[in-house]
């Protein structure tokens, strides 16, 4: 078996699974956040058992509107903080600790071998550690919450291999996107990519995040990565559960492909789709209005050191907001202590507190009509940072670095 099918067989409990198979799991983990979690605590209501599963195996963290920027936020925390209280839920994490996905990995919660559950798509985060992890719907939740367990058909396997180094300037979000213009949006529809190959071993675990992440963005129903030393390294001081090494065997996929990285270069997803891509040196043209660093694909500690080594000693430029928001406190006090904020604050860069900011049209950064943003997220559809007719690019933090420098798209191998 290959090691998606080897950790849903462990995680049901039999010897043998491969695609297509309907299959009960017992689930590790499950997640819900301030958005999708009232709707999953109201479908457990009407469930009418009297308590949850494992009041120790549900997370719940407060991201997308943190700190509540209206009363119906406010008014859906403390629905949620009732429920929690209520069924004694250990793991909240409340406002300002983080976004959900960087919490989830680095709070321990993601091990490899584990299987999780999250209410919010980008749950495919967290196979860069190993682990089988995907996104469903609140009901799925709600359904989870009373039994510890969830149906999945085990999905077919796209087998991505990384060959070479990246150059310099060059990260894991210019791979994914570079990934997402070969295939597009349905090129890895209800699959589980498998990224392989030497490159692998030799990304950070940041990098690896990235990937995952934005592997949704192709249609994926997982992502996975098979742990390494690094892997080890980053989760044995923090592992809340058991961290099981599993390696998958070399058995048939259902589609495969090879790429050697180091030809690729900065790149850049035009509105209003990840897919539509091109490298951001035939981009030069377009002026931008806002530039955000941050969200669960790259607010992380590597994201603003990046950032921060490309804006040190300039300046944004005057009619650019450059808004930076980093994707846990722990990240934020380790940028704190490095310096990496306060060179980011006098380039002339709005430091956010920990959430998900204007990634989904929340907060903290929305655009208005006709604006243009560079961004670091993850989704550039009509609306999704704001105003419908605001136009979203999505880049690399060096890119969106370089950019809020320059007033419009640059490649940020022209300004370092």
């Amino acid at each position: 078996m290959g090691l998606i099918e080897k950790i849903l067989a462990r995680a049901a409990n039999v010897d043998y699974v491969e695609a297509g198979d309907i299959i009960e799991v017992n689930v590790d983990w499950c997640m819900i956040h301030d958005v999708t979690g009232p709707l999953a605590i109201k479908a457990f209501y009407e469930i009418g058992v009297e308590k949850v599963w494992n009041p120790d195996r549900i997370v719940v963290v407060f991201d997308h509107y943190s700190v509540a920027p209206t009363v119906d936020a406010a008014n859906l925390h403390k629905y949620v903080r009732e429920f929690v209280k209520k069924y004694g839920i250990r793991y909240f994490y409340d406002v300002g600790i983080g976004i959900c996905h960087q919490v989830m990995v680095e709070y321990g919660h993601v091990t490899p071998g584990s299987v999780i559950v999250g209410a919010d798509s980008h749950s495919t985060t967290y196979g860069a550690l190993g682990a089988f992890s995907t996104g469903m719907g609140s009901t799925d939740l709600a359904a989870i919450f009373a039994t510890g367990k969830i149906w999945i058909e085990v999905p077919r396997t796209f087998r991505i291999k990384l060959h070479r180094k990246l150059n310099d300037l060059v990260t894991g979000k210019d791979i994914i996107l570079f990934l997402l213009g070969r295939h597009g949006v349905t090129g890895a529809l209800n699959m589980a990519v498998e990224f392989t190959g030497e490159t692998i071993n030799e990304l950070t675990i940041s990098d690896r995040l990235t990937i995952c992440n934005m592997t949704v963005e192709m249609g994926a129903a997982a992502a996975i990565i098979e742990p390494d030393e690094k892997t080890l390294e980053y989760v044995k001081s923090r592992a809340k559960g058991p961290i099981v090494m599993l390696k998958g065997d070399d058995v048939p996929v259902e589609k495969y492909d090879e790429i050697d990285i180091s030809s690729i270069e900065p790149m850049v997803a035009l509105p209003h789709s990840p897919d539509n891509v091109k490298p951001a040196s035939e981009l030069s043209n377009i002026e931008i209005d806002e530039a955000f660093i941050g969200s669960c694909t790259n607010g992380r500690l590597e994201d603003l050191e990046i950032a921060a080594r490309i804006l040190r000693g300039r300046k944004v430029k005057s009619d650019v907001r450059l808004i930076v928001i980093p994707a846990s406190v722990n990240v934020y006090k380790e940028a704190l202590r490095r310096g990496i904020i306060n060179d980011l604050i006098d380039a002339g860069a709005i430091i956010g507190n920990p959430s998900c900011g204007p990634c989904f049209g929340g907060h903290l950064g929305v655009i208005g009509d006709d604006e243009v943003v560079i961004s670091a997220s993850n989704r550039n559809f009509i609306g999704r940072m704001g105003s419908k007719k605001g136009r979203i690019y999505l880049a690399s933090p060096a890119t969106v670095a370089a950019s809020a420098i320059t007033g419009k798209i640059t490649d940020p191998r022209e300004v370092i």
